[in-house]
């Protein structure tokens, strides 16, 4: 039997309708700061791409597109008056930024309550003690809403994440773990990782390898959320092969049109809810 398409851009565009009624009724858009440093050509698809998508329902966007050789101090700076401009509800920094950039200490400069990435300590912090941070990182969340229209008791579910990232890896591991999922985190170093891929009753690859995942890692009828973004003879693919998987698992994840479109919807989500935070509607 082939496996059920979770359908992430059908899922984002409901997402985003809903978001554009409700920005309708506000008396004043909510606005994001995007902050840019070089001209690294993903990122720059990346932001042209969120600009476009926040336009589209009635989110301002303001971008600072800086030179490849930026001072540190000059994008605290910007940041800075972004945290005190009450008409600004969110900023992002576009990762990854220059090598002779500190990426912690310029994202810890952002206010929580402005931090719509869910990148800050404060954000990490509260979700890894089970509590509601301000924002969660949005791919982590856009991947749990997909899990979850599929299979929306996790409780006990065995899953397997493959990559540790502080973007991807490591906050999904813990909003999986906070819905009482036994969860493995493998990683480069990880030792015969087929073993345990194919015990998983859930399995998301997020390493940036192509096609990494076949037919013989997987356990029948299971679940394949797949965030790589990849290309194999210029044809952009995943991390799971999936045309060597699609009849052996339940459900799957197509690249494109699964994962990503779900990632810029959460961004819109997370600056929908910073408006309403700072306006005390949350």
């Amino acid at each position: 039997m082939t496996a059920q398409i979770i359908n992430g851009k059908e899922t984002a565009a409901q997402v985003r309708t809903e978001l554009k009624n409700k920005i309708a009724t506000l008396n004043s858009a909510p606005k994001l700061a995007i902050i840019l440093v070089g001209n690294d050509d993903s990122s720059l698809i990346y932001v042209r791409n969120k600009q476009k998508a926040a336009a589209e329902i009635g989110i301002e966007t303001e971008l600072y597109h800086l030179p490849e050789n930026t001072a540190e101090q000059t994008v605290w700076e910007i940041i800075d008056d972004c945290n005190r401009n009450t008409d600004v509800n969110g900023i992002i920094v576009q990762l990854p930024l220059p090598a002779h950039l500190n990426t912690h200490k310029i994202i810890n400069r952002i206010l929580p309550t402005k931090d719509v990435d869910g990148f800050h300590p404060y954000n990490t912090g509260m979700l890894h003690n089970n509590e509601k941070p301000y924002f969660i990182a949005a791919t982590p969340l856009g991947i749990m809403k997909l899990i979850q229209q599929h299979c929306p008791n996790l409780s006990g579910k065995n899953v397997v994440l493959i990559g540790a990232s502080l973007i991807v890896g490591r906050p999904l591991a813990t909003l999986l773990l906070n819905q009482e999922c036994t969860v493995s985190i493998t990683h480069i170093h990880t030792r015969n990782i087929k073993e345990l891929t194919q015990k998983a009753d859930i399995l998301v690859a997020a390493c940036g390898v192509a096609k990494l995942v076949k037919a013989d890692w997987i356990k029948p009828d299971s679940i394949l959320i797949d965030v790589g973004i990849n290309r194999d003879n210029g044809k952009i693919c995943g991390d799971i092969d999936f045309d060597d998987v699609v009849d052996k698992a339940a459900a799957i994840t197509p690249v494109p049109g699964g994962v990503g479109p779900m990632t810029i919807a959460m961004l819109l989500q997370n600056t929908y809810d910073a408006f309403l935070i700072q306006h005390s509607a949350l």
